[in-house]
């Protein structure tokens, strides 16, 4: 009996897979830590701190969905309405994708994302990830998945991953603390850094024979089901395959065409903007 449902299953993946209009949905859970303790530079009772991370929470747990075919996807954050008397919460413009789609076959990436009320549509050539096969395996809901790594560069401004310039050093260093590596470290801004590399946790499903995954991973022969990167875990939660309601899969084109480079350089050069015009306005209050 047991030979029998097996020899089932693998009919109805083959069988499934082989459809020339093959479609699926993924539904993806997204949680980042955030060490408040580390950007904290006065003391706060328990409520105050509790209070600031509900503030956050929309910041740092997000939901995705993920549509695809064989040969490309779309990811894009699910929308969600406030809870009343949370105030919007905390939310960082431009430091996170408004939608993105890759291009398996094409090896394309794209990305829309708005900064400052201007759009804009970022260009990547994305190279096959080089990931490595571990044989560890586990079981994420109805599916058994494998293990493989990687070393991930960071992006410049990737905030999942960002930390205070100097915590662990000199005067603000604790008993036991070791000396951050400058040489491993990217410096964002005078105040804050990010490391070079991740470690990256990948857990996919040859059960679902598609290269694809959540946000830029992708290069396994399987879905992604689950993601381990940094800070942030990103779990899949809900898999729907050829669904009746499905969107057309397509390139994004609305915003000005910039590189990753590009868009970087646009955006450090705000933020600095920003942090000059702060300055002022403080040394402005000081002499008041």
């Amino acid at each position: 009996m047991k030979s029998f449902v097996t020899y089932l299953f693998i009919f109805f993946t083959v069988t499934c897979f082989a459809q020339k209009d093959f479609y699926g949905k993924a539904v993806y859970q997204s949680k980042t830590s955030f060490d408040l303790e580390q950007w904290n530079n006065r003391e706060m009772s328990e409520q105050q701190k509790k209070r600031i991370m509900e503030r956050m929470k929309n910041m740092l747990e997000k939901t995705y969905v993920l549509q695809f075919n064989k040969s490309a996807s779309v990811y894009k954050e699910e929308e969600k309405l406030d809870a009343p008397g949370r105030g919007g919460g905390f939310r960082f413009g431009g430091f996170s994708a408004e939608l993105q789609y890759k291009s398996i076959t094409e090896k394309k990436f794209l990305e829309e994302r708005e900064f400052f009320g201007k759009k804009f549509l970022i260009e990547d050539n994305s190279e096959m990830p080089q990931w490595e096969m571990t044989g560890e395996t586990k079981q994420i809901g109805n599916y058994l998945c494998y293990k493989a790594t990687m070393l991930k560069k960071t992006d410049e401004f990737d905030w999942q991953n960002m930390r205070r310039r100097g915590r662990g050093r000199g005067r603000d260093r604790g008993k036991g603390e070791k000396k951050q590596d400058t040489a491993n470290v990217k410096k964002v801004t005078d105040e804050i850094e990010i490391p070079k590399e991740v470690f990256v946790t990948a857990w996919y499903t040859p059960q679902i024979p598609v290269s694809n995954g959540p946000g830029e991973y992708w290069g396994l022969p399987g879905l992604i089901l689950e993601i381990n990167s940094g800070k942030t875990t990103v779990l899949c939660t809900q898999i729907v395959l050829n669904p009746k309601e499905r969107i057309e899969i397509e390139a994004p084109t609305k915003g000005d065409k910039v590189t990753r480079k590009e868009y970087n350089k646009i955006v450090k050069k705000k933020m600095e903007e920003m942090r000059e015009m702060w300055r002022g306005r403080r040394g402005r209050n000081s002499r008041r």
